[in-house]
């Protein structure tokens, strides 16, 4: 099974890229925009495709052939404006599901972030961003993809702890609202073919129970 990580090169990405590999059954496909990071992902053996989420919906259907799933993690970064945010994490997403339904690619696995569904729980500072992820997810779940949305807490890059708690309102989040990307990537890894993850949307954060054990009370 053939997945396309957009953003791979971030650190969930390349958590997950790493994990995919390791797997018998998936084969990851890494997606960067950057010349370098093709070189970078073929050095470890791992097909790369140089692509652009500022690109056409036709350009980004090249980058698809052969692709079963896509796992969406990229983002615009916390050192760029707020129109980057918009091109990249909101119609970057949007033009990558546009050109996963004309590719007839199903399964879709979007990173978002902690709360944006509820916008009562927006920072000021950081409203425009959230807003970007609330409206791609909106587009995603009204889309013909099979969807998961993961919503994770605030991401660390601690080494992985292995539990998890799935939360869908922050009165019911493990405090801290933390999450090591570690986790986040192997959490993807093992909703990918998980039913009881299909069309589902829910925050993330760091718990008590292992991920196997907490994707069966989806």
């Amino acid at each position: 099974m053939n997945i396309l990580v957009v953003g791979a090169n971030g650190q969930i990405g390349t958590h997950l890229v790493e994990k995919l590999k390791n797997t018998e059954t998936y084969k990851p496909v890494a997606f960067v925009r950057k010349e370098e990071q093709v070189t970078k992902f073929e050095d470890k053996g791992i097909e790369a495709r140089l692509g652009n989420l500022e690109s056409s919906v036709t350009d980004l259907k090249k980058s698809m052939k052969d692709i079963d799933a896509i796992v969406f993690t990229a983002g615009s970064g916390g050192s760029t404006g707020t129109d980057k945010t918009m091109l990249i994490d909101l119609d970057g997403a949007v033009k990558v599901m546009e050109a996963a339904e004309d590719m007839n690619i199903k399964r879709f696995i979007m990173v978002s972030a902690f709360q944006a569904d509820v916008r009562e729980n927006w920072s000021e500072e950081m409203k425009p961003y959230f807003a970007a992820k609330h409206y791609a997810d909106k587009f995603l779940m009204n889309s013909d993809l099979n969807y998961t949305i993961i919503r994770p807490g605030m991401l660390e890059n601690k080494p992985a702890i292995g539990k998890i708690a799935l939360t869908r309102a922050l009165t019911e989040a493990s405090d801290p609202m933390t999450i090591p990307r570690e986790d986040v990537a192997q959490l993807i890894l093992e909703a990918l073919e998980n039913d009881r993850t299909f069309l589902q949307s829910f925050d993330v954060t760091t718990g008590d129970q292992e991920i196997t054990e907490a994707l069966k009370g989806l």
